[in-house]
């Protein structure tokens, strides 16, 4: 366009305007024509192959060919349809149709599910299920003239375009004069004022719209160069005084400039050192994962291998061969269960999540429980563990944390003990803080070890040892001890053992309100004999979970079990039969577990019912809250059948009890 006049400007600027707007409307009409096209061939065929699957269902089900066919028959009426087949649930051909002339037949097995193209032709696969269940499969091929449409369309946009640019360039050669005729005229004259410098010419104004317009304001223009021109000239003396100013500020500028380039380079390199440290944190989540990966597939395949062999009738086996393959899955399933909760224990750690209650922990309370929870172990191992007398110290912590951090280094020196050998648990007052320390006579660590002690998944060359384990224990045993306020040291020598050593803060022990006059503890429940039938409601919409339930309940004569999947019908159910005891899942469609209880404990006739919740909710401040929210027990998911049973078994024993002597809820089990 360059060198044009501005009357052929207007006329390429109208005629590429028409052309853009022509394409534009007749491209949408066209596109939302085959849109509809499309849309419309695809729904009649699902609805005749809805139709086929809804007619031939009979048919598949009692495997009549004859009327199949039949029913494909009625394709004729849709001559559209060149071909259409019929298959069973194996995927097997079992009537097929092909319309006159057709000589394409359908193809042995269908595909998948769907619509696609075949050459010009469109395919349409679509399941027959009734009621759930897959009977067989339509597939149906028609014609699809989609291209020939767009062909003839594009045709009459042609047409049409070639016809509208014809007409706008009549109408744009007759009216373009009345538009640039005034723009012509101030074109010559502003060619003679910057020919002659003589900015006095004026042009002459010959119309009263906008280009008259335009004339007024180019003449006011010139006035207005006239005006400043002697200005300019006036000013032209005082500009070489302003120079040497400029210089100055020129100089001033550089040295900003010299300043913000020395800061920006700073700053780059802070940026480089920071894209390393992102860097080297993905590497190291990549590496991790890769690890975690490992650890989780590691007891999977046992637990899937064995099961294979199991279910599989190629590999018989003897009953004791199956025992020993069940106690194979079990001791997996149990390794993969403790890797789970450890992996989602550092994931809670390292995200910021662990909610702390730090309060004053007596140190003799929570050593009792821990050294009765590790003598049985360590009886079996051959160790001896030897804690220290009554210390009477406190330290701010977290008591379920705390214990957890014991716990794993108790068991951890304890696993990794020789026969016969020592665990030895101290406690040392230090100022204002109390060293705990765990020192066994294992076979202790090289300082290479020692450096990577704390690497995730990394058990230090005892990934091929009998020892089970994950590598993950002593990564939140840190983490949680500098959440405490604390810090753990560790001391090993290769052939003689290590030590593990945590430094709390000291602080005042926390009156109790039960050291006056403690309960005498309760004795355990006898198992409830079988001298009458309880009724167990359990609401559960998991079917899997139902039937484990309902294998252990087969097994106990005494027990008659009912189910609900929601927690609508369970609430029903316990309202129309009053059970015994309900075990209540959490994770219920439309009402929870905790609305259903709520509910439960507000009506008269179900309050009195106790309910144990059963649930895969297995975190301690989950269970906390369960309890609270007025749960009798609390089990969790995968069950424990020995510990199920043992909470059936006592809260029977309480019904059977007088009422005043109801003890207050358990502790939850795990």
């Amino acid at each position: 366009m360059k060198g044009r006049s501005i009357r052929q400007k207007l006329l390429a600027v109208v005629l590429m305007t028409t052309l853009a707007a022509l394409l534009a409307s007749i491209g949408a009409l066209i596109a939302y024509d085959l849109r509809g096209y499309h849309r419309t061939v695809l729904g009649d065929m699902a609805t005749q192959a809805e139709l086929l699957g809804h007619m031939t269902s009979a048919a598949l089900s009692f495997d009549d060919q004859r009327l199949a066919t039949e029913n494909l028959a009625s394709l004729r009426i849709r001559p559209a349809v060149r071909s259409g087949a019929i298959y069973n649930a194996a995927g097997a051909l079992f009537a097929t149709y092909l319309a006159p002339g057709e000589k394409l037949a359908p193809p042995l097995h269908p595909g998948p599910d769907g619509a696609r193209m075949a050459g010009a032709d469109l395919e349409l696969v679509q399941r027959i299920v009734e009621h759930g269940e897959v009977l067989g499969t339509v597939y149906l091929r028609a014609e699809y003239t989609m291209a020939s449409r767009a062909r003839d369309y594009l045709l009459i946009a042609a047409v049409v375009i070639s016809g509208a640019m014809l007409i706008a360039y009549l109408i744009t050669r007759r009216l373009g004069g009345i538009v640039t005729a005034p723009i012509l005229a101030i074109s010559g004259i502003a060619r003679e004022v910057v020919a002659t410098r003589d900015y006095s010419q004026r042009a002459a104004r010959i119309s009263d719209d906008e280009a008259g317009e335009l004339v007024v304001s180019f003449n006011a223009m010139l006035t207005e160069i006239e005006q400043r021109t002697r200005a300019l000239e006036a000013s032209n003396s005082a500009i070489a005084g302003a120079q040497s100013e400029v210089m100055r500020l020129n100089e001033q500028l550089e040295e900003r400039v010299h300043e913000r380039t020395m800061q920006l380079e700073l700053a780059n390199a802070e940026l480089e050192l920071a894209m390393e440290a992102a860097k080297k944190a993905n590497q190291a989540k990549s590496a991790f994962l890769s690890s975690m990966s490992h650890e989780l597939r590691t007891p999977l395949n046992a637990i899937l291998g064995f099961a294979q062999i199991l279910t599989s009738d190629s590999l018989p086996s003897t009953l004791a061969q199956k025992k020993e393959f069940a106690g194979h899955i079990l001791k997996s399933g149990r390794h993969l269960l403790t890797l789970i909760n450890e992996i989602l224990d550092l994931a809670k750690v390292e995200s910021g999540a662990v909610t702390l209650s730090m309060e004053p922990v007596g140190l003799d309370e929570i050593l009792a429980e821990c050294r009765s929870m590790v003598e049985p172990i360590a009886a079996q191992r051959r160790v001896r563990v030897l804690f220290p007398g009554p210390t009477g110290a406190a330290v701010m912590a977290d008591r379920t944390r705390l214990k957890q951090v014991l716990l794993n280094l108790l068991s951890n020196a304890i696993k990794y003990n020789r026969e016969n050998g020592a665990v030895v648990f101290d406690c040392v007052a230090d100022g204002a803080s109390v060293r705990l320390s765990v020192q066994d006579t294992g076979i202790g660590l090289r300082p290479e070890q020692v450096a990577a002690l704390f690497q995730p998944f990394n058990r230090l060359g005892q990934e091929n040892g009998s020892e089970e384990g994950t590598g993950i224990g002593l990564v939140v045993t840190r983490r949680l001890v500098e959440l405490m306020g604390g810090a753990i040291t560790v001391s090993s020598s290769a052939g003689v053992g290590s030590v593990f050593s945590i430094a709390l803060r000291l602080t005042e022990p926390l009156a109790s309100a039960l050291d006056g006059a403690r309960m005498p503890a309760a004795p355990a429940p006898a198992r409830a004999e079988p001298r009458t039938s309880h009724t167990i409601l359990y609401v559960e919409d998991n079917p899997a979970n139902l039937k484990l339930v309902e294998e252990i309940v087969r097994f106990r004569p005494d027990l008659q079990l009912l189910s609900a999947p929601d927690g609508h019908l369970g609430i029903a159910l316990a309202k129309a039969h009053l059970p015994d005891i309900i075990l209540m899942d959490l994770n219920l469609p439309c009402v929870s577990g905790t609305d259903a209880l709520r509910e439960l404990r507000g009506d008269p006739r179900t309050a009195h019912i106790p309910v144990i919740a059963l649930t895969a909710n297995a975190m301690p401040r989950e269970v906390e809250r369960g309890l609270a929210s007025g749960f009798h027990r609390y089990l969790t998911k995968p069950i424990n059948i020995d510990e199920f049973t043992a909470a059936i078994d006592a809260t029977l024993a309480l019904l059977a009890a007088p009422a005043a002597a109801a003890p207050p809820p358990q502790a939850p089990l795990s």
